[in-house]
């Protein structure tokens, strides 16, 4: 029922008098209509019981004579009273023997209580009537006999109108005494709301400009307590012109530094929201400025991180001591395993009184530092074990050789066998494919400089040869299809690289198996339609979801949390450019392979002269001597 109430000073005012007033005058009503309905009865009963009498003597006396017939006129007299609605004469067993009403005659009107109650009674004796209204009777003797009863009916109209009439005056005097208290109410109300409605009136213009100045300072129209609000009023504001004035420069100051330093600000309340953030900070945590201001930094920031920093804010508020130079780590939004680094500060914002008001934090966004260390960490890793690799291959040839040049010698001998001649060609055979294997390392180390003809079946075959130990541990079967003598200008070290994680990401997607194709052709570009050639790598693996295929050649992204560095596929994309060669990724993972094969579809276009041509040989003219 809030609505009913009024929202103005001057409708409560009013509204609360009349409602004063209102039950002021129904208790006066209530009581004085009770009081003067009481007289009113009481003076009603004192006439009927002396109207009852008085025709009870005529009556008696007109019975005494024998003269019964005059009672009617008599009757009929009667009721020309307004406060008598009937009169009857009956004999002693209630039998009606003259009456003012004529239906009224031959009934008997008397009831055995009644007539116990007269007999034993005298005087007048009142019984309240069925509709309400009241009647007197009186029991007539005559010579010592009860002869009959005299019966008068009151008529309560005229009582009735006296309190309609009473209560009529109480109600015109209730309107008049309404409105006269709301006019006086509102006249009262007019030099209290004038004062206070300028106030709102300023009050708002300040709201939507602090700095106006129209219609200020406010007149002073009155000598009350309104008055003086109104002077305090005018005295705020311009000490708050002041104030603002002395701080204007340094807010500018500080908001500059805050918007412009290189680095994140933020200042937290006791309930951990977010007070004020700048532009820095609200483009590292990728989110605008205004949705951080207000809202908590659980809101903002994933457990276990959101806690963490809290516990730190706490401790902060608690002791006032700062906190420096903590690390915080949040997850990625949508890369699960990814997560973010930030180096943070954080101290008290303290007021004159010392407490601590808030609390600042200064963030440094470290990902990429700490990404950097590692990959250089583990870049270094794989120099050294490639340069180790590429020292133990160097020094495995010598021997090798000489094993080499032992077997021939061995083989010439013409006392062996033919059995021996048959382990000796075995062991050759084995040893040429160490040969080749560390031949192959030493390529993968040892690239050239400048671009040559490369021969793609020799690429792949190399690559392969590397991961020929795992390919038959995980049962890997391996599918090639190449066309003869595919050849392209370019730089066999960088797609011997390049074929190598192709292939070795491909193994790692089979970790129990599978099948692995690899096709070499002729083709012509999927954009201009130019020469070129066609590589396929396809497995039959795990696959990729669609968020892991859109990062798959961003620098330190990987999914091999233990082993993988994130950067084969990156250098992969810079070779792939150096080429001017274009790929495209299809894959199906397997949790949404339903009733269809999973696995990964590698395809590489390498257009002829992607590097450019290869030099024409110096054509050989023959001399003459001279």
């Amino acid at each position: 029922m809030s609505w009913l109430k009024p929202r103005s000073i001057r409708g409560q005012l009013i509204s609360g008098l009349i409602l004063f007033e209102g039950l002021l005058v129904v208790g006066f009503a209530t009581l004085l209509v009770r009081e003067q309905a009481s007289e009113i009865h009481e003076r009603a009963r004192v006439r009927l019981e002396s109207e009852v009498n008085l025709l009870a003597l005529q009556t008696q006396e007109a019975l005494a004579h024998g003269q019964a017939g005059y009672l009617v006129p008599i009757l009929r007299a009667m009721i020309n009273s307004p406060s008598i609605r009937a009169a009857v004469v009956t004999d002693s067993n209630g039998q009606v023997i003259a009456s003012s009403d004529p239906g009224m005659n031959g009934k008997n009107l008397l009831t055995r209580l009644e007539r116990k109650h007269l007999t034993d009674t005298a005087g007048a004796v009142l019984f309240r009537a069925p509709g309400g209204a009241r009647e007197a009777v009186v029991a007539i003797h005559v010579n010592g006999q009860l002869s009959g009863f005299v019966w008068v009916y009151e008529d309560a109209t005229a009582a009735w109108q006296q309190i309609y009439s009473l209560i009529r005056i109480t109600i015109i005097f209730a309107a008049l005494g309404a409105l006269g208290t709301a006019i006086i109410a509102g006249s009262l109300a007019r030099s209290i709301i004038r004062p206070l409605r300028a106030l709102l009136t300023a009050t708002r213009k300040l709201i939507r400009n602090p700095e106006t100045k129209e219609g200020f300072p406010l007149e002073v129209t009155s000598a009350n307590e309104a008055a003086d609000l109104t002077r305090a009023f005018n005295l705020m504001v311009t000490s708050m012109e002041e104030q603002r004035a002395g701080l204007s420069d340094t807010l500018a100051l500080l908001d500059s530094m805050l918007q412009n330093a290189p680095i994140g600000f933020a200042f937290f309340d006791r309930k951990f929201r977010y007070v004020r953030v700048n532009q820095f900070l609200a483009e590292m945590d990728e989110a605008p400025i205004g949705r951080h201001l207000g809202r908590t930094i659980a809101e903002m920031l994933p457990d276990p991180a959101a806690t963490v920093l809290q516990g730190c804010i706490q401790n902060v508020f608690e002791t006032g001591e700062p906190v420096a130079q903590f690390e915080l780590d949040t997850d990625i939004s949508g890369n699960t395993g990814q997560v973010r680094s930030w180096l943070i500060n954080v101290y008290p914002v303290k007021t004159t009184s010392e407490a601590v008001r808030w609390v600042g934090a200064i963030i440094v966004e470290a990902t990429e530092r700490k990404r950097s260390e590692e990959a250089l960490r583990k870049t270094e890793k794989l120099a050294a074990a490639g340069r180790l690799a590429t020292s133990i291959a160097h020094e495995i040839n010598n021997p090798l050789e000489a094993v080499t040049n032992l077997l021939y010698l061995l083989r010439g001998q013409p006392s062996l066998d033919e059995q021996a001649i048959s382990y000796v060609d075995m062991a050759q055979h084995e040893i040429s494919r160490v040969a080749e294997m560390t031949q192959q390392t030493l390529g993968f180390y040892r690239q050239s400089t400048s671009p040559a003809v490369a021969n793609f079946a020799e690429l792949l075959d190399s690559a392969l040869m590397l991961y020929t130990v795992r390919l038959q541990e995980l049962q890997i079967e391996v599918s090639r299809k190449q066309g003869p003598d595919i050849e392209l200008y370019c730089f066999s070290g960088e797609l011997r690289q390049l074929f190598a994680n192709l292939i070795g990401n491909a193994i790692d997607a089979m970790a129990q198996g599978g099948h692995l194709w690899l096709t070499v052709h002729r083709s012509r570009s999927w954009v201009d339609g130019g020469p070129g050639i066609r590589v396929f790598v396809a497995d039959n693996g795990s696959g990729m979801t669609q968020a892991t295929r859109r990062q798959i050649f961003e620098p330190f992204f990987t999914t091999k949390e233990s082993t993988g560095t994130g950067l084969g596929l990156w250098v992969s994309s810079e070779i792939l450019k150096k080429h001017d060669a274009t790929v495209r990724v299809a894959s199906r993972p397997a949790e949404a392979a339903i009733g269809k094969p999973s696995g990964t579809v590698v395809m590489l276009f390498f257009p002829d002269g992607g590097i450019g041509s290869p030099p024409l040989p110096f054509p050989i003219t023959a001399t003459q001597d001279a």
